[in-house]
């Protein structure tokens, strides 16, 4: 099935779904969607850091922290989380920990996100039509790519509220502004 013809549920504030309509309708209309974000995390403490592949439909090019997507119709956050783990970066069987839901309204898009993260010290299979380059890296190598390579806006808003929560990331003020 060609991904633009998904099916995908369409969320009021509350998270209640209020319509299904197409991955391709819900990108050109910026209709309110469900979506994962997952931090891996190695047991030294570094996170899984990829850029995207220059074929995406959001976002191509960028950098992200979190591996995750748009839920299908009828999906679970716990589903959606594990499945775009496995598809994105061959990780399952792993056990998914819960740690926000996070509200996104911006460049490229409104969601009602969930934000687990996971802890992995297995080999990484990138999904060759969505991840171009990956690599595990330090917290503070993460803070300094954040703030040297363009990042997608969702998943950077993200991360730096994991590190907030977790104590390891003081509250920015600036705005961060992303190239068109």
């Amino acid at each position: 099935m060609d991904p633009a013809e998904e099916l995908v549920d369409v969320v009021d504030e509350e998270g209640r779904v209020v319509r299904t309509v197409s991955r391709r309708e819900m990108r050109a209309e910026g209709l309110r969607h469900r979506c994962t974000y997952t931090i891996v995390r190695n047991s030294r403490g570094e996170i899984y850091v990829h850029r995207r592949t220059e074929t995406k439909d959001v976002y191509p090019g960028l950098y992200d922290a979190t591996a995750g997507g748009v839920c299908a119709s009828g999906e679970t956050f716990d589903e959606g989380a594990a499945r775009e783990l496995e598809e994105e970066l061959g990780i399952s069987g792993v056990p998914l920990r819960f740690c926000f839901e996070h509200r996104y309204d911006g460049p490229g898009g409104r969601v009602l996100g969930a934000v687990y993260e996971v802890v992995w010290d297995g080999p990484i299979r990138h999904q060759a039509s969505e991840i171009a380059w990956g690599a595990f890296v330090p917290l503070d190598r993460l803070r300094s790519m954040m703030d040297e390579r363009p990042f997608c806006p969702d998943g950077r808003e993200v991360v730096e509220r994991w590190l907030r929560e977790r104590g390891d990331e003081p509250n920015r003020e600036t705005p961060v502004h992303f190239p068109a």
